[in-house]
């Protein structure tokens, strides 16, 4: 009898957790490797659930792709780990009969840049390849947070193979994925791409994933499965730990039979005391062949309150827009900050943007500076976040203050390393990438938080992305923009462009995008100013015309400054033909400097003006 013949009178019980058990043994790298470097702790493993009454166990595969091997540099060895897997647990489970799982694990969590839907498939095909090669009674899908990656798995696997397949999301909160999308929606999207066996394992203990399964309803032709962890985590020591009794474990499968589970196993912190006390609580006990559901009440998610001002991507697509970067101050006194501010709002323009920590050293908050322009001068901020600071607890932490304190405008970039900044052995989180954290601000705009659940309000922020255009090939910059563009960037920002030619050169690069381009455009202060931007700061770069234009003013401050503008205000004559969006960034504080091309830009604007009154008028 096969495996689904099985489960159409029957509750099973599947093993617990692999890497719990590794773990204990003090075994804290690779757990695939062991298939062929200590093959026979496996098998025990295998063993002592198969005695604690499991009727399915599942192979030591859950990392044994290509991808996640190449961690420990042993992608060449997938085929030799795969193969030995699904042989031992076969082995095992031969003299009773237990049915064998082949375990394919999850990829990506939040990052998506972690791989491409392509190389996913690529692994996967060539993990699943090898399992089905011991011919084993199903494939396991287990620890999917990213719903795409595990529709196009089953997707691929079903052309693959009429194998049983099982298909498991993970959840950081009970009853939605990350996405946003419901529990019961999402499996029932499963089982229509082909899945027989659908459930959830990891992250969340009984008590979160028997709640989660009060809103399923039965499948037509699928059937459920939960593989909860053991409790909630807790960390003892250094080490992770997990609380769960065993009885309360057995007794919680009563309530997921309830809920028309009918394969249970375990997953993090479950041993085989855990699996045992499922077998025991369940026993002979028939599945549950109807239920009902009663539907929640949905939650509603208010829309955003409208803001005072155009969106700057709405604004840039048809007239001027101006904004002027000014780096919040090293120190506590603001007095400076404040006042270079007001005169640049009092100049005209559309916003004060601040960077997040510019070259990784700390400053004032832009946030704190933010708020205190908007409420103190009615100045308009516009705050960029980096992806180094923070992981993603304090991104969105930080996003919904934005989004309370009413600073709307962001502009989502990756972050100078932090070695290069004052505290070079500080930590670089990068939880995400920029494309990432574009895309997680969109689902904040839908009301959706980073894990999935509802914040009840939806955000309403205008996002840019940063462009640096400075490069050899610009065709891979602007595909790159392209892909901003997919995750949801409103406008970009570029770096500063010292080279009229460049700025043709992105124009004509960029001119099929309908997405607005703020020109950077950064006054230089004297000669080893530039030298240093040139040869030194990440994403810059100087035309030699440039260079030599500032050597020629020597040490000579006055000359240099003239200088400075004068090449910044040629440059910008340039760039106002061809962009609507101009990009001031303010040098050392140098707040004349930009009051100096903010003028030039509205004189340019205004003999423009001049000139298509003075057209119409003779027509």
């Amino acid at each position: 009898m096969g495996l689904l013949e099985k489960l159409q009178t029957n509750v099973l019980t599947a093993d617990g957790a692999m890497g719990t058990l590794l773990y204990s043994y003090g075994i804290d790298y690779c757990n695939e490797e062991l298939n062929i470097q200590k093959p026979e702790i496996i098998e025990k493993i295998h063993q002592d659930y198969i005695v604690a009454g499991a009727d399915i166990i599942q192979t030591n595969t859950y990392g044994a792709n290509a991808i996640k091997l190449a961690r420990y540099g042993l992608e060449n060895q997938m085929k030799e780990i795969n193969e030995a897997a699904i042989q031992i647990a076969k082995r095992v489970a031969a003299p009773a009969g237990q049915f064998v799982l082949g375990t394919i694990g999850g990829i990506r969590g939040i990052r998506k840049s972690d791989a491409t839907i392509d190389e996913i498939i690529a692994t996967v095909n060539q993990q699943a390849t090898q399992l089905l090669s011991g011919n084993p009674d199903g494939l396991l899908l287990e620890t999917y947070y990213d719903f795409e990656e595990l529709s196009a798995t089953i997707t691929h696997l079903r052309k693959l193979t009429d194998t049983p397949i099982i298909a498991q999301v993970s959840m950081h909160d009970p009853g939605i994925l990350q996405n946003g999308i419901s529990l019961n929606d999402a499996l029932h999207h499963l089982e229509a791409l082909g899945a027989n066996i659908v459930g959830v394992n990891c992250r969340l203990g009984p008590h979160h994933t028997i709640q989660a399964f009060e809103g399923v309803t039965l499948p037509e032709k699928a059937f459920l499965s939960a593989y909860p962890n053991a409790s909630l985590l807790d960390v003892e020591d250094g080490r992770i730990v997990y609380e769960s009794e065993a009885d309360y474990f057995g007794k919680a499968a009563l309530y997921l039979r309830e809920a028309g589970v009918r394969l249970i196993g375990g997953c993090c912190g479950t041993t085989p005391k855990h699996i045992e006390a499922v077998k025991k609580r369940i026993g002979t006990l028939p599945p549950i062949t109807d239920k009902i559901v009663t539907p929640r009440k949905p939650i509603i998610i208010q829309e955003a309150e409208p803001t005072i001002n155009q969106p700057l991507h709405e604004k840039a697509k048809t007239e001027r827009t101006i904004i002027v970067e000014l780096d919040t101050p090293r120190h506590l006194d603001t007095t400076t900050f404040m006042e270079g501010a007001e005169q640049l709002n009092a100049a005209g323009i559309d916003a004060v943007t601040m960077a997040d920590n510019s070259l990784a050293s700390p400053r004032i908050s832009n946030m704190a500076m933010g708020s205190m322009l908007k409420l103190q001068n009615n100045i308009r901020p516009l705050a960029h976040i980096t992806c180094r600071d923070r992981n993603l607890i304090g991104l969105q932490s930080h996003l919904m203050g934005l989004d309370a304190l009413g600073i709307h405008d962001i502009l989502a970039v990756t972050g100078d390393p932090t070695k290069i900044g004052d505290f070079p052995g500080a930590t670089s989180v990068y939880d995400v990438s920029s494309l990432e954290l574009l895309q997680l601000i969109k689902q904040l705009n839908e009301g959706i938080s980073f894990s999935g659940k509802s914040l009840r309000k939806k955000a309403n922020f205008s996002v840019a992305a940063a462009f640096n255009p400075n490069v050899r090939v610009l065709d891979r910059a602007v595909k790159r923009l392209e892909k901003k563009i997919e995750c949801g960037a409103d406008y970009f920002i570029t770096q500063p462009v010292y080279s009229k030619e460049k700025i043709e050169e992105i124009y004509e690069a960029t001119k099929h995008l309908s997405t607005p381009i703020f020109l950077g455009i950064m006054p230089l202060t004297n000669s080893r100013n530039s030298e240093f931007l040139h040869n030194e700061v990440p994403g810059i770069k100087l035309s030699d015309e440039v260079l030599e234009r500032m050597r020629a003013c020597g040490e000579d401050k006055e000359r240099s400054t003239a200088e400075g503008i004068q090449i910044a205000k040629e440059l910008i004559d340039t760039a106002a033909e061809l962009f609507n969006g101009i990009y001031i960034i303010t040098p050392f504080f140098r707040v004349d400097m930009s009051l100096e091309l903010i003028r030039h830009i509205k004189e340019i604007d205004a003999k423009k003006a001049r000139e298509n009154s003075y057209v119409k008028a003779s027509n």
